[in-house]
């Protein structure tokens, strides 16, 4: 069954939309690893989730392949596997285009696609001997809509990426049962968009920037919707379609 969700694996899982997450699968009963690059966070969010016995963390950077692989041996030897992969964990940096370094393009490649790309390869396996799972990346609906006042082109071509990776995956491992899709969020009232995140609420038709409940509604629905591959789903108030 593809709509299993007893062993998850949640990347990013140290604040925000991840840890949120994280708190959802335990109410549905779920086995969770969680990842995140910085180890003491990773370690408070842990603590806050409690629940020993069905939380393992690794931490580490997704862009180093050695973490997805932790991350899948830790699911399989706490708890026999894994149905869902949730990649999480991305930067998100507005900057100029002309402004953008090279550097920056390296960063947000090796954790946006990179490490998305990486950690799924290590998970897939897992689930193929499980017959079937979930994976679902984070994108975001600036993909499908810029701002002239958010200057993000090299971030996208990143995201873009993973809206790609998305729907490459989604053909490739359907013959699995393994169903691949992207969430993409609007502005969402997270650390990572600090104090001022209501001031982005005109954005979006309905009037309100996104809670971490709204993404996390989405991720469970796509987690166990057995019928829906390959699709993007807009968590954005309606951002993407307002032109």
């Amino acid at each position: 069954m593809s709509n299993r969700i007893d062993r998850v694996i949640i990347t990013g899982a140290g604040s925000g939309i991840g840890l949120d997450l994280a708190k959802r699968f335990l109410g549905e009963g779920s086995s969770l690893v969680i990842n995140g690059r910085d180890p003491e966070r990773l370690e408070r969010a842990r603590q806050i989730l409690g629940e020993e016995k069905r939380v393992a963390a690794v931490a580490g950077p997704v862009g180093d392949p050695g973490t997805g692989r932790a991350l899948a041996k830790a699911a399989l030897d706490r708890f026999g596997g894994v149905d869902v992969l949730v990649n999480n964990t991305g930067i998100f940096e507005p900057k100029p285009f002309l402004e953008s370094t090279e550097e920056d393009l390296d960063r947000f490649y090796a954790t946006n696609v990179r490490g998305t790309f990486l950690t799924t390869k290590s998970a897939v396996p897992l689930m193929i001997r499980r017959g079937g799972g979930s994976v679902i990346n984070l994108g975001t609906a600036l993909v499908a809509q810029a701002m002239t006042r958010l200057p993000v082109a090299a971030l996208m071509t990143s995201k873009g990426g993973v809206h790609a990776l998305t729907v490459a995956l989604a053909a490739e491992l359907a013959r699995y049962n393994i169903r691949v899709n992207t969430l993409a969020p609007g502005v969402v009232r997270t650390p990572l968009i600090g104090a001022g995140a209501d001031s982005m609420a005109a954005i979006h038709p309905l009037g309100r920037i996104g809670e971490v409940r709204d993404t996390s509604d989405a991720v469970l629905y796509l987690a166990t919707a057995s019928f829906v591959t390959g699709t993007t789903l807009e968590v954005d108030g309606g951002f993407a379609h307002s032109r």
